[in-house]
């Protein structure tokens, strides 16, 4: 795989199977090159979403905090292989407007990676395909009809796909799977086994994965206290969250919380505006 050295200056890197995830501090003119594969660069000042097919440069008019994905071509592929018909030009077209589920995946990731010591390989894993699960249904999918990009996709049996997009609409612990197969046409056993094999997770895994992606947004904000997380995402009592969160990710939600606003207080990433989360 072909990475530049440096993308400005890099507070955060992180690298797997889908590539390579940086975080990084740009100043003006500071350049963001796509080298062997493809790039999504999500930004913190900017409205705009960037796609870099190989190849391709993207210079920055102002300082912002970015996150940046350089997309490894095998799992773009094992994602969506329709996406790789074209390997010069996956993206057809090179900035789209953020929506508001992919600016809280994007904020969610930049708390998370700065937050490293907290964050599992599977977590990580988890957030990159919704991420790009959520780009390909939003700005992709529909410009390639005559060529669809679910054909093939592990994601695509539309069942599935409106059972994840139930579940992200309000992620509650309380919420019954049994109904939820109903509702996308499915007996129980099948809908399991269809989730399992389409996303990698179970479809209560994948509720927690969005549990605990909703409480580190709300966490990491520094607004609400934590009994009103619990109570949002359907917990009884705030204990009974707090042993999940410690079980999800390692450490109580208070103590995330306050790592989480003491990044915020450093003064190198207090130099430029925050995410809003």
């Amino acid at each position: 795989m072909g990475y530049p050295a440096s993308v400005g200056k890099t507070l955060r890197l992180s690298e797997g199977r889908f590539g390579r995830l940086v975080l990084a501090e740009l100043a003006a003119d500071d350049r963001v090159e796509a080298q062997a594969d493809p790039v999504i660069v999500l930004q913190q000042r900017y409205d705009g979403l960037l796609f870099l097919n190989p190849g391709e440069t993207h210079v920055t008019p102002g300082p912002t905090r970015v996150v940046v994905l350089h997309a490894a071509h095998d799992w773009l592929r094992s994602v969506f292989p329709a996406l790789q018909e074209d390997e010069a030009r996956p993206f057809s077209q090179s900035v789209e407007m953020i929506t508001p589920r992919i600016r809280q995946l994007a904020d969610t990731l930049s708390v998370e990676v700065l937050n490293d010591r907290f964050l599992s390989p599977e977590r990580l894993e988890f957030m990159l395909q919704e991420l790009l699960l959520s780009i390909v249904e939003t700005y992709l999918a529909r410009r390639r009809a005559a060529s669809p990009l679910w054909r093939g996709s592990r994601f695509e049996d539309t069942r599935i796909r409106r059972a994840i997009a139930l579940l992200r609409a309000k992620p509650n612990k309380e919420l019954n799977m049994d109904e939820l197969a109903s509702q996308v046409g499915l007996s129980r056993s099948r809908f399991y086994d269809l989730f399992q094999l389409c996303t990698g997770f179970s479809p209560r895994a994948y509720l927690d994965m969005l549990c605990v992606e909703t409480a580190i947004s709300r966490l990491s904000s520094g607004r609400g206290k934590i009994a009103e997380v619990a109570a949002e995402l359907g917990f009884s009592a705030q204990s009974n969250f707090t042993r999940f969160f410690l079980n999800q990710v390692g450490v109580p939600p208070s103590e995330y919380r306050r790592a989480a606003s003491e990044q915020r207080e450093e003064p190198d990433l207090d130099a430029k505006p925050q995410l809003d989360t």
